[in-house]
């Protein structure tokens, strides 16, 4: 079975909002390098996606100048960059359709925020009949302030409140919901390991 790669929103917006402080995974580029460069060493697909809110003048926004992937990461020639303005991946953009076209049967994939765009984009690939990895070592999240905390608190504040989910819950959370229904959970080394032994 063909596989790829899906990189997810691993890029400069992120780190412009004080969250990032807080990040359960800073040196992310350095593990989705270690994908990125075993799948190409095997011949296999890796799509780069980028998330876009046009017209908010947010970080997100394309007129920030942060809507391009974090320093360190390039495309290799061929690898196409998606844009999506969707929390999964396939919604907006022509992704299913660039999988289909190439027989890619299964899917591993990674990026920023675990639970939120990487987690989304697992489950529908997996709805879509995709075989799913899921490698949360290369993901990063950071924490989640309860849904009625006050706006505009600091990262102490946030940190302090018991009510506040931690990156660690919110990571074995995420491998939890997911692992035997829609993923195999494996490690960026069982991820290589797996594509060297073929």
């Amino acid at each position: 079975m063909k596989r790829a790669l899906i990189v997810i929103d691993v890029q400069e917006s992120f780190r412009q909002r004080p969250i990032w402080a807080l990040s359960s995974n800073p040196e992310i580029v350095k593990k989705v390098t270690q994908l990125t460069e075993a799948f190409r060493s095997q011949g296999k697909l890796v799509v780069w996606v980028l998330h876009s809110e046009p017209g908010t003048g947010g970080v997100f926004d394309p007129a920030s100048g942060f809507v391009r992937l974090m320093d360190g990461l390039d495309p290799a020639d061929g690898e196409p960059t998606i844009t999506k303005t969707s929390h999964n991946a396939f919604t907006t953009t022509n992704l299913h359709q660039l999988l289909t076209s190439q027989q890619i049967g299964a899917v591993a994939v990674c990026g920023i925020r675990t639970e939120q765009c990487v987690e989304t984009t697992a489950r529908v690939a997996s709805d879509l009949g995709f075989e799913v990895t899921f490698v949360t070592d290369a993901t990063a999240t950071n924490p989640i302030e309860h849904w009625d905390a006050p706006p505009g608190r600091g990262l102490a504040e946030i940190v302090a409140d018991p009510r506040t989910l931690s990156s660690e819950e919110i990571l074995r959370r995420t491998e939890y919901a997911l692992a035997g229904r829609f993923a195999t959970i494996q490690t960026v080394d069982q991820v290589v390991e797996g594509l060297a032994a073929g």
